[in-house]
Formats: C-alpha cells, sequence, structure tokens
C-alpha cells in the first residue's frame, strides 16, 4: 500500500532499537537526555499499555489540544513535529509552537508520522489514530513507539471515561508530565487552570441561567448534549445546559425543540474551518434572520457568549470558555 515505506519502516525501528548508539541520518543527532525518571512509567491507557523508560526526546502531538498541552507543560524542545491546528495558538505559546515542525496542515499521515522518527505520539481524538492519518495505536506499539490517547475519546466506548469533568483533564496533564519526566510541571500548569476556576465561579451568579451551547450547523444545528465540557462548565457556574437530558455529547437538534426551551443564554463556538453555520458571527446572523430563532429570548435581547470552538473539547482551553461564560451570566436570568 505504501511503496516507498518499507526503508522507512526500517529505518525508524533500529533508530529506536540502536537510540543508545547514536542512530543517525547523517542530520542532527537526537538531542541528549532531559529529565529523568525514577523508574519506568507504566500506564494503562484505553486498554493499552503506555509504558517508557526514559523521558521521550522526539515526540510528536498529532493535533492542537495535544499540542498545547505539550507546549504548556514547556516540552517544545522535545517535539518533532505537530498538525492540525484548528485555531491560532494561544499567544502565550506561540513562540515555542514556532519551533516545532508542522507536519500536516489537517492530521499527519503514518508517512509523515514514521519518517519523523518518534519515541513517543499524543492524540487528544481517535481520529488521529485512523488507518487514513498516523495509523493505529497498535501498529505504533509494533514499531516501538508508545502512543497516548485522551481517556475521554478511547477507540472503544466502553474504555472511555464517559463524563468530562475538569479533574478528568488535569489527570491526563499529569499523565503526560509523568512520562516526560516533569511532574512538578503539571502541578504548577493545574494550580494555575484551577485558581482560573475558582474565579470563574466565584464571578458567577448564584442562581445562572439556561445556556444553549450551539457547536455547528444551521439546518441541523449541533448541540451541547450531557456529559461534555459545555456540561461541566454550565454545572461549574451554576448554570443549565438546556440539553443536558440528550444522551449524547453533541446530539443533533432542531429548531422547533430548541425554541420550546428557550434558552436565556446562547453560547457560540467559533470555529475556524469556514463551514456553514461554523463562525460565530455566521451564527448569530442564521439565528436573527431564521422565523423560528429570531423569536428566541436570548436572540432578541443578543445574549450571546462566544468562545473558541477548540475550547468546548477538552483543552487546557476549557478553563478559558469557563472564564468566557462565566463573565457574561450576571442578569441574564429569568
Amino acid at each position: 500500500m505504501f511503496p516507498l515505506m518499507k526503508t522507512v519502516f526500517i529505518k525508524a525501528g533500529l533508530c529506536l532499537v540502536l537510540a543508545a548508539a547514536g542512530c543517525s541520518d547523517g542530520g542532527a543527532a537526537a538531542p541528549a537526555a532531559r529529565g529523568h525518571l525514577a523508574t519506568p512509567v507504566h500506564l494503562t491507557n484505553c486498554g493499552l499499555p503506555v509504558s517508557v523508560t526514559a523521558p521521550p526526546q522526539r515526540a510528536i502531538a498529532l493535533e492542537q489540544n495535544a499540542t498545547e498541552i505539550m507546549l504548556s507543560l514547556g516540552l517544545a524542545d522535545r517535539m518533532v513535529g505537530t498538525s492540525y491546528q484548528t485555531d491560532p495558538v494561544l499567544p502565550e505559546l506561540r513562540p515555542a509552537y514556532e519551533k516545532v515542525p508542522v507536519l500536516a496542515k489537517l492530521y499527519s499521515s503514518r508517512e509523515a508520522v514514521r519518517a519523523a522518527n518518534p519515541d513517543f505520539v499524543y492524540s487528544t481524538y481517535t481520529s488521529a489514530y485512523a488507518s487514513d492519518a498516523a495509523g493505529s495505536r497498535t501498529d505504533l506499539a509494533t514499531l516501538g513507539v508508545p502512543a497516548y490517547l485522551s481517556e475521554f475519546a478511547c477507540e472503544k466506548p466502553a474504555d472511555a471515561t464517559q463524563t468530562v469533568t475538569f479533574d478528568g483533564i488535569f489527570d491526563e496533564i499529569r499523565d503526560i508530565a509523568s512520562v516526560f519526566g516533569v511532574p512538578e510541571r503539571a502541578d504548577k500548569l493545574i494550580r494555575d487552570q484551577q485558581s482560573r476556576l475558582d474565579a470563574a465561579r466565584g464571578a458567577a451568579p448564584t442562581a445562572g441561567p439556561s445556556l444553549l451551547w450551539y457547536y455547528s450547523g444551521t439546518s441541523t444545528p449541533y448541540v451541547a448534549g450531557h456529559g461534555g465540557v459545555p456540561d461541566a462548565i454550565s454545572s461549574l457556574l451554576g448554570a443549565r445546559n438546556t440539553f443536558t437530558d440528550a444522551s449524547q455529547k453533541w446530539p443533533a437538534g432542531n429548531w422547533e425543540e430548541i425554541a420550546k426551551r428557550n434558552p436565556e443564554v446562547i453560547v457560540l463556538a467559533d470555529l475556524t474551518r469556514g463551514g456553514d453555520g461554523d463562525s460565530a458571527q455566521s451564527k448569530i446572523d442564521f439565528l436573527r434572520r431564521n422565523p423560528v430563532t429570531s423569536k428566541l429570548d436570548a436572540v432578541v435581547a443578543g445574549r450571546f457568549v462566544t468562545v473558541p470552538g477548540s475550547s468546548m473539547d477538552p483543552s487546557i482551553r476549557s478553563v478559558q470558555a469557563a472564564e468566557l461564560v462565566g463573565a457574561n451570566l450576571h442578569g441574564t436570568a429569568r
């Protein structure tokens, strides 16, 4: 299937086996080990073992949320690749991000991943490990490359953590920090994130309003249901997710049912991909001209809150969504 890959597979495997001997393709040598592991790290991650005996030095983050977690832990110098940037990188992380090679505009291919000769791969989305992307974690393991996947997005639903919590996000940050031998950096990052969450909770009104978390689509709107980041933020702020009774995290809704529930505030995902109803402004324009939605109390009063689309997925950006929503809830409840 990949006629040019045989040499790459062999070379990647040899470099992994002979790393101690300084395997090189004639270019720059891999950086010297930094940090240390008191003992090897062995994790059970989404039903599969992930083990490292030394801190990885050639890691790849397959999409933006994983990339920003690694950069927030100060691991840019351990990265040989990133891909799938959905939003502009957080300003405070941009200098570090610009030092990391971008392997692909969307997901990295199997060829690109293997050519980078990684010793660790990380994604917060299952789709990054598809056969037409980086390939399965099992395949990577056969090459000696441990691959981590967010526990919120396991390959088998039965293995996944069903309800997103901020504590669960923090556990993922701790896992990555433990793999790289920098647990103190995780502690610092989590303290900062928790402090921001506490401030957002403290600033929110005692009795919060009902929130419609509108992610994408116009003819068929996709909204936040039960168990995702929007549900966690709504609970944190004392608000009510309008569709928390839905069994899916992102169910397909319909405007008539939304009109019946008549949310007091509409939280808009601002997506940069350019599709129907992706940007926050396109959502607002649609809501105001549609005969059904134009009569919603939130639309009539202009009670919209815009958050980056990526912050509605489990990531370090989720705290930012909590801050933005919490700051706009006063005076909105009926």
